[in-house]
């Protein structure tokens, strides 16, 4: 009985409203997400474009920056253009089974994200380690399988969001106070006990998050005592100085992720709620955006790469222009 009236009150769609309470500011607050949007668009597209046709960044450490590229343009792709429709154009109506992907989307492709950060701490791991054994450790066929079981993982601990959001019956509305499907977003817009809800959220949270973190502690412990160690100056500075740009990456990704959290868990109704949804829109977006500028600035190898296709591509025009 219980299973009839939950399918005779799920709903066709769900109407996502924004930021409350912001709502006569939502143009100007679409100006700056629209901008970072086309600057993380702009920044990963071309990093995957660079890695993919220089030589020089075959290596391990740039596969995994990569998937990192890919994983995060296709996490704000999900929400950005929704968001922006909403902001600009009023259409805040959703699909109920388009509410659903979207939702396991964002997770999953959150999920993805922090298990990439892992692996790059682990390759790092290596390299400073391990490094005479760096290439027979981190071979290609290694490299592909860590990155599909890195993505089994979020695949697997994020689909049962969508069954356990479908199955609740939903009779207090529609309007879910969001700019895109958050699964509790979406959970406590119903009527039902959302209890097991919340508590496989939290347990899906460790298993990928706490997991990824303590993984990429104990890298960077065993990178620090063995930089610690080395004899040279040169030496250490050179060894840590490849780490930057991850450690530049960990704290833009897990900085905003952490007070979301806490402020959601903690925070209660002393942080107004519209905070809570303009914090949660800036951990999908943040990274995408950072991320590429970061690696672009503190990695040498992206530099010369972006300056070496820039002529490549100047002289070939040329070429074609003197002909």
């Amino acid at each position: 009985m219980s299973g009839a009236n939950s399918s005779s009150l799920t709903p066709g769609y769900f109407i996502l409203n924004g930021v409350p309470g912001l709502e006569a500011a939502h143009i100007w607050i679409s100006l700056p997400f629209c901008l970072m949007y086309i600057i993380a668009l702009v920044g990963n597209v071309g990093l995957i474009y660079l890695i993919s046709h220089e030589e020089a960044l075959h290596r391990p450490m740039y596969y995994f920056l990569a998937l990192l590229a890919s994983t995060d343009v296709t996490l704000c792709t999900t929400t950005v253009p929704n968001m922006l429709c909403i902001f600009w154009f009023n259409l805040k109506e959703i699909d109920f089974n388009a509410c659903l992907v979207q939702m396991f989307f964002v997770h999953m492709l959150t999920g993805m994200e922090s298990g990439v950060l892992m692996l790059m701490a682990l390759d790092r791991y290596v390299a400073i380690c391990y490094p005479l054994r760096y290439a027979t450790i981190l071979t290609n066929p290694v490299i592909a399988k860590a990155g599909l079981a890195t993505f089994l993982r979020s695949v697997m601990l994020i689909i049962p969001f969508t069954f356990l959001t479908k199955r609740l019956p939903y009779c207090q509305g529609q309007l879910i106070p969001h700019t895109y499907c958050d699964h509790m977003s979406v959970a406590k817009v119903s009527c039902g006990n959302v209890k097991v809800n919340a508590i496989y959220g939290l347990l899906a949270a460790i298993l990928i998050g706490g997991f990824d973190m303590f993984c990429i502690s104990v890298s960077y412990t065993m990178i620090l005592r063995t930089v610690v160690s080395l004899s040279s100056v040169d030496a250490r500075h050179k060894a840590f100085g490849t780490c930057t740009s991850h450690l530049g990456a960990i704290v833009i990704t897990y900085v905003p992720a952490l007070f979301s959290i806490f402020t959601h868990r903690f925070g209660g109704k002393s942080i107004p709620h519209h905070v809570h949804i303009l914090i949660a829109n800036l951990y999908l977006v943040c990274p995408p955006t950072l991320n590429p500028i970061v690696y672009g600035i503190k990695t040498k190898q992206i530099r010369e790469g972006v300056i070496k296709l820039f002529f490549k591509e100047k002289d070939a025009l040329d070429i074609k222009q003197s002909q």
